[in-house]
Order: structure tokens, then sequence, then C-alpha cells
């Protein structure tokens, strides 16, 4: 897939490997989601294999990955303040150097 960058409501909106990431959206942004109601989950320093089962947006509150698609040399990385969208079906290896920290949501 190739890669794609836009800007929407003044924030740099990146996608690659049908991860899309929204770059430091601002805090009505974030607000009008409701982020800080949704689900908190982290994960240390480490390599971790990944199935998305669901559509997954999250926001790293902390934290800096590498995402690997399976079967990929390549990587799309993204870290605090981002807001990530995942594609159901998306198998991956994250590499995370930095201890992960987000609200994050499924879309069944």
């Amino acid at each position: 897939m190739g890669d794609q960058n836009q800007e929407a409501n003044g924030c740099n909106i990146e996608e690659r490997f049908g991860i899309r990431i929204e770059r430091r959206p601002s805090d009505s942004r974030l607000s009008d989601l409701g982020i800080r109601g949704w689900p908190k989950w982290g994960c240390p320093p480490g390599r971790f294999q990944l199935t998305f089962d669901a559509e997954e947006t999250c926001y790293l509150v902390r934290g800096k990955v590498k995402v690997y698609p399976k079967g990929s040399s390549e990587y799309v990385e993204f870290g605090a303040n981002d807001l990530v969208v995942l594609p159901k079906g998306l198998s991956c290896t994250w590499d995370v150097s930095i201890a992960v920290d987000k609200h994050y949501k499924f879309d069944h």
C-alpha cells in the first residue's frame, strides 16, 4: 500500500499499511471523540505479536511504537499524542521502545 499524507483540521494525517495516524490532534478533537472515557491499556518495552479482530482506534498518552505488518521488514512509527486507527485483520509485530499507555476502543 502506498503512503498518504494529508492535512485535516490543521492536523497531519498519515496512512500506511492501512494504519491511519493523526499526529497531535487538538484537545477539541479528542474531547469530541470522548477519548478520556475510553478504557486504558499499557505495555512495557518489548516485541509483541498482535492480530486485530476488529478495527481499533487508540490515542497514545505516552510511548513509542514501530509496527511491522506480518511478512514485512518495513514499519510505521507512532507515539505519544498520536491518534491511530488500526484496521481489522491486521497481523503485526509491535516493537515498543518506550512503554505505552493508551486509551482505546474497538469498532466491531
